[in-house]
């Protein structure tokens, strides 16, 4: 029910999506994310990586292991992600790569592309 009225939401016009509330539609969505986020690190040996809403802004992550990490919500702006591994991590997105300091060393997820100014 949650994911079809999500997707509903996305399907809408502009008009009808500025009249989402969005504080709402976090609280009903949130619990399925968190869940997932469980689910898939799960199966992670040792110490899951759980950055959800992190303040990572101008962070030294070069190199560092982010494979299967939840990453909802992080604020990469002006994170050094140079030759860091983001191959696995859940929830990243393009705005979120675009918005750190890469190279070609950095992995990132297939669904998303290397910015330009990396």
């Amino acid at each position: 029910m949650r994911w079809r009225r999500s997707t509903g939401i996305t399907r809408g016009s502009a008009e009808a999506l500025a009249e989402v509330d969005v504080a709402a539609l976090r609280r009903d969505v949130n619990p399925l994310l968190l869940r997932t986020s469980e689910l898939v690190r799960a199966g992670v040996p040792g110490r899951t990586r759980d950055h959800r809403g992190a303040d990572l802004i101008g962070a030294r992550l070069r190199g560092a292991d982010l494979r299967e990490a939840d990453l909802i919500g992080a604020d990469f702006r002006d994170t050094d992600l140079r030759g860091a591994d983001l191959t696995g991590s859940i929830f990243l997105t393009q705005p979120q790569v675009n918005a750190a300091k890469g190279d070609a060393a950095a992995k990132l997820p297939p669904a998303l592309a290397r910015p330009a100014h990396w």
